[in-house]
């Protein structure tokens, strides 16, 4: 969404400490990244590694740990003036896909590394005017897709890779229309989730209603059904997570309003064909959510961190600190990231 590229300070102003907030035995734990790079992009492969993206005013920047965050390595691809790497999809410490945004339509570009970033190969290109990337994700290590908003303001566009990222082709053309100004969010990498299967999910805002699409064949076809999620010019659904095919999580709400944004939870427990609110959810903006386990869930935003220990129900606070993105590669191996070079690893209740 192009009226995401204002935030790009936001969660600086905000500039809250990242301190304990009630619930005990849950919390971040920071570790040194050695920047102030704004980390929107997060994938987490084990306890040990893990890769981040994002941006300098100046730069692009990808980090890489594999000793659980006692250090980073900078990995950066080689020309990177001027982009924001707004996602990335790890598959182990060597091989990763990273995907960029920027001021030119050509900024909107993927690359694939396999030596854990030494080397990276640009294998897409942006060639249309009118199109903006927001967000990717990977069925397995070779099968993923890559939203934008519709560049032809009808129909969003998806491109899929069968190679790990190495070649890219439109797909997805029986995709319902697009509301007026309906677009998605480009704020967390997480408003496109699959299952790990033949399932997708993509979530929406901008327009009149907040919406989720949903694809069973890969990305072949779509088909969508609206959410009561707060919607407006800059609000909607920022962040997808599901527990298996049935049990999903929206978050999202007005990232120009962080701690008044009501309808910001949502939950779903047929595949995402019908969406209810949550009740007493945080009525703050949160841009990232992902799965502990099959009852444990965790959502990050601007103005903190929250945790829910019932499938979803109910959300206690942990964090007061400013995150964008979260992901965990198993219960005992969560991330999250966000501005000021800030990288954390989950503490969990013993």
């Amino acid at each position: 969404m192009k009226r995401i590229v204002l935030l790009a300070g936001l969660s600086l102003v905000l500039g809250a400490t990242p301190a304990a907030a009630g619930r005990p035995g849950y919390a971040w734990h920071d570790t040194p990244t050695g920047t102030t790079a704004h980390f929107r992009g997060l994938s987490a492969v084990s306890a040990s590694t893990a890769w981040v993206s994002g941006y300098t005013p100046t730069n692009g920047v990808v980090m890489r740990t594999t000793n659980g965050g006692t250090t980073w390595q900078d990995v950066s691809p080689p020309g990177s003036a001027g982009l924001q790497f707004r996602d990335i999809e790890a598959f182990d410490a060597s091989r990763a896909v990273v995907m960029s945004i920027g001021g030119n339509p050509t900024d909107f570009r993927i690359y694939v590394t396999h030596d854990g970033g030494q080397t990276w190969a640009l294998t897409f290109v942006n060639t249309e005017p009118a199109a903006f990337y927001d967000c990717m994700s990977f069925f397995d290590d070779n099968r993923g897709l890559a939203l934008s908003d519709p560049p032809d303001g009808q129909h969003f566009r998806i491109i899929a890779t069968d190679d790990g990222g190495m070649s890219w082709h439109v797909t997805g053309l029986d995709m319902p229309q697009a509301l007026p100004g309906e677009a998605a969010f480009a704020a967390s990498g997480e408003c496109l989730t699959t299952d790990h299967g033949h399932r997708a999910w993509f979530g929406t805002g901008g327009s009149t209603q907040a919406r989720v699409f949903r694809s069973d064949d890969r990305g072949l076809s779509w088909t969508v059904a609206p959410t009561p999620m707060l919607v407006g010019p800059t609000a909607g659904i920022n962040g997808l997570a599901f527990n298996g095919q049935q049990r999903g999580l929206a978050v999202g709400g007005d990232f120009f309003l962080p701690t008044a944004s009501p309808d910001a939870f949502a939950l779903t427990s047929d595949g995402g064909s019908s969406w209810s609110l949550v009740p007493g959810a945080p009525s703050e903006y949160r841009s990232g959510a992902t799965w502990l386990d099959g009852h444990t869930a965790l959502a990050v935003g601007l103005s903190g961190s929250d945790v829910s220990e019932d499938g979803g129900a109910t959300w206690t606070r942990f964090d007061n600190g400013s995150l964008d993105t979260v992901d965990c590669a198993n219960p005992n191996a969560c991330w999250a990231s966000g501005a000021g070079g800030r990288v954390a690893d989950l503490v969990r209740p013993r």
